[in-house]
């Protein structure tokens, strides 16, 4: 066995004869072990945090859009969608006419953004996980509307099955002119057959109904918004996008669901490396305990180092053993941590104790990876390597510097 690792390990589990050393050093696993479980923990929160983020925004916005580059609207005979619909791993495409509307329902006057969509949509965006109040199979009729939860609230309205409620939707003419004695909107009914809950956005100012109504309220012809490309699971999204934009040319913008979204996903990504580095830092303060650990450590063993110097332990032998005893410390908080971090996310994961606030009981997501687990330990491990060869060497040469002055 290895004579320094041999004597670092009998320091390390032995009882010091001041026991304050023994009170510091599991004072300094302790910090060590506290700090890497909310770095396991943390990162596995903000994890469910992206999922739930994800899953928000993706559901409503399918993989790929395509939008023109030179106008508001498209004339969907320009775009090739037999071509795009060869595709291998497209799945489907939706035409979808977006614009600003007021909706008004009894006293209320509300600015909202109508979708009007085809019934490919409507699967593509997984519909029937998010309605919270009505019922749909599947098909819209021409005057009727799907709105958004938080729309429906500003409204003061209520969905009933039965007999659902009447709004007026209004909308800008396209070639209307400001005049006195004409009206520069149109203007039709719509009947509220179902609500549903997407994200803030989506619930506070959509109104979703057929292509074809939202086509003749607006006078839209032959024209759309843009077109929505749906994949299957297992397609690849940037060689996919890459093929939809060779066929579609220069004149129209291709844009993936994360790079629409891309502020809110960076947003959240920033936050939790600023979230995780500040973790570092407290786990890199939690080894000023340690340090403080082996320099009294040190001290006490002073004369034990002398004998064992003269027994003829060299220079690298002496760092070797107080340099071992830092990295056990290390690695005792690092392991601790990590069992103890992970097995609290392992009882949030499979036991649901905790819910998050204002959400009707949902369960707060957690996600484990084993890269985040791989990360946590590369970082603390060589942070443990550094925090203990540095200190070390140095008490070490200002020993020998002593001995020799001596």
């Amino acid at each position: 066995m290895n004579f320094p690792f041999f004597v670092a390990k009998r320091y390390y589990f032995s009882k010091q004869s001041k026991s304050i050393i023994n009170i510091i050093t599991w004072i300094a696993i302790i910090g060590l072990a506290v700090s890497t479980a909310a770095m396991s923990i943390v990162l596995s929160a903000f994890n469910g945090i992206e999922s739930i983020v994800f899953e928000l925004y993706s559901d409503f916005d399918p993989e790929i859009t395509i939008e023109s580059k030179k106008g508001k609207t498209i004339n969907q005979h320009f775009i090739p969608i037999s071509e795009i619909e060869g595709i291998e791993g497209v799945q489907s495409t939706s035409r979808i006419i977006e614009e600003i509307i007021i909706i008004k329902h009894e006293n209320k006057w509300v600015n909202a953004y109508i979708y009007g969509v085809d019934s490919s949509f409507l699967s593509t965006i997984n519909i029937q996980n998010h309605l919270t109040q009505g019922n749909l199979d599947g098909h819209l009729k021409h005057d009727e509307a799907i709105v958004g939860i938080g729309l429906l609230h500003k409204l003061n309205g209520i969905i009933f099955t039965g007999n659902p409620e009447r709004v007026q939707v209004y909308a800008p003419s396209r070639d209307a002119k400001i005049m006195r004695s004409k009206n520069p909107f149109q203007s039709t009914h719509f009947l509220l057959t179902s609500a549903v809950n997407y994200n803030r956005e989506i619930n506070g100012q959509t109104l979703i109904t057929t292509l074809d109504a939202a086509s003749q309220l607006l006078k839209y012809d032959q024209d759309i918004t843009r077109l929505a490309v749906s994949l299957s699971p297992d397609a690849n999204l940037e060689r996919i996008k890459a093929k939809i934009k060779e066929a579609v040319g220069e004149d129209f913008i291709v844009k993936t669901h994360l790079e629409k979204n891309e502020l809110i996903y960076k947003t959240s990504k920033i936050e939790k490396i600023i979230v995780f580095f500040i973790l570092v830092f407290i786990f890199i303060l939690a080894t000023f305990n340690m340090v403080a650990s082996l320099t009294m450590l040190f001290i006490e063993k002073k004369p034990n180092i002398t004998t064992l110097k003269a027994l003829g332990l060299n220079h690298k032998g002496i760092f070797s053993i107080f340099y071992f005893q830092g990295l056990m410390i290390s690695f005792s908080g690092i392991i601790i941590g990590l069992i103890l971090g992970y097995s609290i996310v392992s009882l949030q994961y499979f036991g649901e104790f905790i819910v998050l606030p204002n959400s009707g009981g949902e369960i707060f997501p957690v996600k484990m990876y084993l890269s985040d687990a791989g990360m946590i330990l590369s970082i603390t491990l060589c942070v443990g390597f550094v925090s203990s060869w540095l200190p070390v060497r140095i008490l070490v040469n200002k020993f020998e510097r002593e001995s020799t002055i001596s």
